[in-house]
């Protein structure tokens, strides 16, 4: 779930967006507008948002926690509408590749189990720079990239991968010119949110 909030230059609405949409239809209630592929609610558009939540003003990129969760569904039920859920786990962490091997179907793919605190992931991954006993920036199914894309599970030349490691230009950090993905010092701890603006 990713929530934002910018009323300086949109107004006084929180976007909740929760999947993509191939088709999109629109639901409008009084200060609400439910966002609709199929039977799948994908996203909502509360209106009034200051009002039903605590918001920072200019903050535009809100970490949802359970106190959100509950606000929206109450807006929900009060339109009449059924509950979400989501998963509230940080979808941006730092991760510690434990293993990386060789793609048995693909030259420039790495299949990695990559530690990211509460689990372990198996993730595909295609740059040249990825090694074991790496810390990594790794974006979880769940995770919305600066650029709009959703990471959802995939599979890739026949191999689950569940997630992104993470270059710099993906994260919208300043290229430093490294041809892969953004390695961190081992500072970082496997599992730590990793603020993405």
């Amino acid at each position: 779930m990713k929530l934002t909030y910018n009323k300086p230059h949109v107004g006084d609405v929180l976007f909740v967006s929760l999947d993509n949409a191939a088709s999109p239809s629109y639901k409008h209630h009084d200060g609400l507008t439910v966002i609709m592929d199929g039977d799948r609610v994908v996203g909502l558009n509360i209106f009034n948002a200051s009002e039903k939540f605590d918001l920072e003003e200019g903050a535009v990129n809100v970490s949802p926690n359970e106190k959100h969760l509950n606000n929206i569904n109450d807006v929900l039920k009060a339109a009449g509408e059924p509950e979400i859920e989501a998963d509230l786990r940080p979808k941006f962490v730092v991760g510690y590749v434990e293993e990386k091997s060789q793609h048995p179907d693909a030259d420039k793919l790495s299949v990695c189990k990559v530690d990211v605190g509460d689990e372990t992931l198996n993730i595909v991954c295609g740059a040249p720079n990825v090694a074991s006993e790496q810390k990594v920036v790794v974006a979880r199914p769940g995770a919305w990239m600066p650029d709009g894309l959703l990471i959802k599970p995939s599979k890739l030349r026949g191999i689950e991968s569940y997630g992104m490691i993470c270059s710099k230009t993906e994260l919208n950090l300043e290229d430093d010119g490294v041809d892969g993905i953004y390695v961190l010092s081992d500072d970082y701890t496997a599992g730590e949110p990793f603020e993405v603006k």
